[in-house]
């Protein structure tokens, strides 16, 4: 992919390009699915390098397959998650001594810089997983990397923190906001950065061997966690409510998905925080716990990609904005909703279904609901590289990218 100059595009440059960086990094995870819960990996919470290579030394050509694709698959996003990133620090420099960066400094759309340590975040979780895959050894120094871990991902969180702490501020001091104007759920991306915060700090909690740093970790990440959630909860009632009134916004209308990656994220912390608790603090919660948990939030993705799809296809979205001439930087808000599927999929099928008993390992239903998980990442995929060929190509679609708000 030729990418178009940062300077070039810095005329019509949005903080919501980040949310490439964080496509390509969710599609990374897609693909450690298949590792996750395919390779055997016993004696640590998640597959490493060594068992990777024995389950491909001694699997059948299914396995060594699915490994193939996987490390081909995890390496290549890797590879582009890094280089939108590049990209992306490169355009918002530029970005910052436009007039349209101080105009959106000051109004609804301020929020969109939330997607810089959405991306961030995004950016250091794709990190360890490339170290699990492919570094020999790292499981035995894990326990150093995990406060390094930790500190990065409360530098990110704070940088989230006083990014709000300028919306805020400013909107709940000076006023401002225009309410008419937040028909959609925009609002609530800053709550999916601070979640993507607080997963990566719960990470340590699940897989530490050490109780003080599993309980630092939980703590931390609780905190984070519970301000998504808060956050999340007052704009979406605000977001419904200018919606009803004055209608969708239509080129905001992918945020309207935005609920669906935000619980995966909350139910993959809530698995590593119950996890902690159990290994280190006598917690034992029951595979049924666990199994209403991940039911609970796939049925309120599925209630809310199905609003989120309706609205989308009233406005012909995908006609005008993926498939057609006009260009939004806020359609790369459709991947993280497929990509969010795709992994709660595998989840609630492992976690779930398989450990509940209603499905078996392996079984014909089992590689049934894994094809619904593949079918939406092979998805995803095309999507990102249509999106990156449309905004990242100078030859690509005309139009602007006006700023959602």
């Amino acid at each position: 992919m030729s990418m178009i100059s940062a300077q070039a595009i810095r005329d019509r440059y949005s903080p919501l390009y980040f949310l490439a960086t964080l496509g390509s990094g969710g599609l990374m995870v897609t693909f450690f699915m298949y590792l996750m819960f395919w390779v055997p990996h016993p004696g640590q919470p998640v597959p490493v390098f060594e068992d990777i290579l024995s389950a491909y030394t001694t699997g059948g050509l299914p396995m060594k397959a699915a490994i193939l694709v996987a490390a081909l698959g995890i390496a290549g996003f890797a590879i582009l998650m890094i280089r939108t990133l590049i990209w992306n620090l490169g355009a918002l420099a530029a970005f910052r001594k436009t007039e349209a960066y101080t105009a959106l400094r000051n109004s609804n759309a301020e929020t969109q810089m939330l997607a810089i340590p959405l991306a961030l975040a995004m950016v250091v979780n794709g990190g360890f997983i490339l170290g699990l895959v492919f570094v020999p050894g790292l499981w035995g120094v894990v326990e150093y990397l995990f406060p390094m871990a930790m500190i990065t991902f409360l530098a990110i969180g704070v940088y989230a923190m006083r990014l709000m702490a300028d919306f805020f501020g400013r909107a709940l001091v000076d006023g401002g906001f225009d309410c008419s104007k937040n028909n959609s759920f925009a609002q609530i991306l800053p709550s999916f950065a601070l979640a993507m915060v607080g997963v990566g700090l719960a990470a340590p909690a699940a897989m530490s061997s050490v109780p003080l740093i599993t309980g630092i970790s939980y703590i931390a990440s609780s905190f984070f966690i519970v301000s998504a959630v808060l956050l999340a909860a007052v704009n979406l009632v605000l977001g419904m409510r200018a919606m009803m009134e004055s209608g969708a916004n239509a080129e905001s209308a992918p945020t309207l998905l935005v609920i669906v990656p935000l619980v995966t994220v909350l139910s993959i912390a809530f698995l590593r925080l119950n996890h902690g608790l159990h290994v280190h603090f006598d917690d034992h919660g029951t595979k049924v716990d666990t199994f209403t948990m991940l039911t609970t939030g796939l049925m309120i993705q599925l209630s809310v990609a199905a609003l989120g799809l309706t609205v989308l296809r009233r406005f012909g979205y995908v006609s005008q904005y993926v498939t057609g001439t006009a260009r939004s930087a806020g359609s790369y808000a459709l991947v993280c909703p497929g990509v969010a599927l795709s992994v709660m999929t595998h989840f609630y099928l492992n976690k779930g279904l398989v450990a509940v008993g209603l499905v078996d390992k392996f079984s014909v239903a089992y590689f049934a609901i894994s094809a619904i998980a593949i079918a939406l990442q092979v998805a995803m995929i095309w999507l990102v590289f249509k999106l990156n060929a449309k905004h990242f190509r100078s030859e690509g679609a005309q139009g602007t990218a006006v700023p959602a708000e």
